[in-house]
């Protein structure tokens, strides 16, 4: 009997993909996406330098190059972009929870400005 696929969210138990046996590229946030940026980034770097000088060693050189700076460029960008969604769901998290919590009770600050206009518009005069 075949084994049932993995989740899209679950990561398979026995196979990841490790990278220089140091990175899990498969569990790691923008590690994939950073990797295949650097290797097409090298790949441009590489074959337009050989196109423009047609020097080979030189040409994988500046390949190389390219992937390690578009690797870092890319990983910096995502990594940054993650962490500031994180940032943005905690903070919707805890007012949702604030919203739960306060809500109906004296404390609830839409209740607050409700009672305030009310009481201003009772309270003027004609």
């Amino acid at each position: 009997m075949a084994a049932a696929a993995p989740e899209p969210g679950e990561a398979g138990r026995g196979k990841s993909l490790r990278l220089l046996g140091i990175l899990d590229v498969q569990n790691t946030p923008c590690a994939r996406e950073s990797v295949l940026c650097g290797a097409s980034g090298s790949v441009v770097a590489g074959l337009g330098h050989f196109l423009f000088t047609s020097r080979v060693r030189r040409s994988c050189d500046v390949g190389v190059g390219g992937f390690v700076v578009v690797t870092l460029g890319c990983w910096l960008h995502c990594r940054y972009n993650y962490a500031k969604q994180r940032l943005q769901e905690r903070i919707a998290r805890e007012g949702i929870k604030n919203k739960i919590l306060y809500e109906s009770t004296h404390l609830d600050p839409e209740r607050k400005q409700a009672n305030s206009s009310y009481q201003h518009s009772t309270t003027k005069q004609p």
